[in-house]
């Protein structure tokens, strides 16, 4: 069993490098085989080129069963996976990489946290961005400690991005999943407008999540205020938008939160969020809109 888990971790390690979502040496993927056993990628290793030998069994504590001798020393971010597994006892995979428009949105301290896509609704929810921590350090265990239980990915500021799974493929099909939101909402805002689904549909969204039997956490958005603990409660109202808040059924009113949403102006009220309250950005010409835009497609398409 250890060999097919050590070849798919392996397979997932490839697809993340054919992605684009690592570069060089970067992240990080590992699976919990049993309670007392972990398999993790060592660390100074391409991801696109693994072999076995590059994947080693650790304990609960980070310390090497078995392996390579060398340097072949697991991970030195592994601290975070061993957190989420200690957190988690469903976790089973958890993968970390650096995909480039998401991590943008970390750099720029922006949330994933947006009710815009029913897909992502429905399978992942909200991606929160946890706190700056120096990376290998457990600094970054102290940042992510608090988004654990309330989401299945999160991104790291001015780092990358974080999945799990009940296995090694849920856990990167969702880091597919943050990338190809991340590209759908940079478009939308590069294009003047982002429309946010409203509580009542979002609503509707939750119900067919749990016809299809998915019970994995769904954090709360920063739009419609329908998902998260209030949704797992009951207690919110899926008929009227909290207030500070844009959907398809009302505009946010002037002086909301930068949020890139369409303002009552008609314009984008600005690219920032909370941690950057001062931030605007007026909005180009058309002609000027389209280059960037134009640009931009081109860069996400190669």
């Amino acid at each position: 069993m250890d060999f097919q888990k050590k070849k798919d971790i392996i397979e997932i390690g490839r697809r993340l490098h054919q992605k684009g979502f690592v570069a060089s040496n970067d992240g990080n993927i590992s699976i919990r085989v049993s309670e007392a056993e972990i398999l993790a990628t060592v660390t100074g290793v391409s991801k696109g080129f693994l072999t076995s030998d590059d994947v080693v069994l650790v304990d609960p504590k980070g310390r090497k069963i078995s392996g390579r001798t060398g340097r072949a020393e697991p991970s030195s971010e592994l601290k975070m996976h061993l957190l989420i597994y200690e957190q988690r006892p469903e976790v089973k995979a958890v993968v970390h990489a650096h995909p480039p428009v998401a991590t943008g949105f970390a750099v720029a301290g922006i949330p994933l946290a947006q009710c815009i896509l029913p897909e992502v609704v429905v399978s992942l929810g909200a991606v929160p961005v946890a706190e700056y921590g120096t990376p290998s350090t457990l600094e970054v265990c102290d940042t992510i400690l608090p988004h654990i239980q309330n989401a299945e990915a999160f991104l790291l500021a001015n780092h990358g991005a974080v999945t799990m799974g009940e296995d090694v493929f849920q856990a990167y099909y969702r880091m597919e999943t943050v990338e190809h939101f991340a590209k759908i909402l940079l478009t939308a805002r590069l294009l003047g407008n982002v429309n946010v689904l409203s509580r009542a549909q979002v609503a509707k969204l939750v119900e067919v999540r749990k016809k299809m039997g998915i019970k994995s956490r769904l954090p709360s958005c920063e739009s419609c205020g329908y998902c998260g603990p209030a949704e797992r409660t009951g207690a919110a109202s899926p008929e009227a938008a909290p207030p500070g808040t844009a959907s398809r059924e009302a505009a946010s009113p002037a002086g909301a939160p930068h949020t890139g949403i369409k303002s009552d102006a008609g314009h984008m009220t600005g690219f920032g969020t909370a941690s950057h309250p001062s931030r605007s950005a007026a909005l180009p010409d058309e002609k000027k809109l389209m280059e960037i835009i134009s640009t931009v497609v081109k860069e996400l398409m190669q």
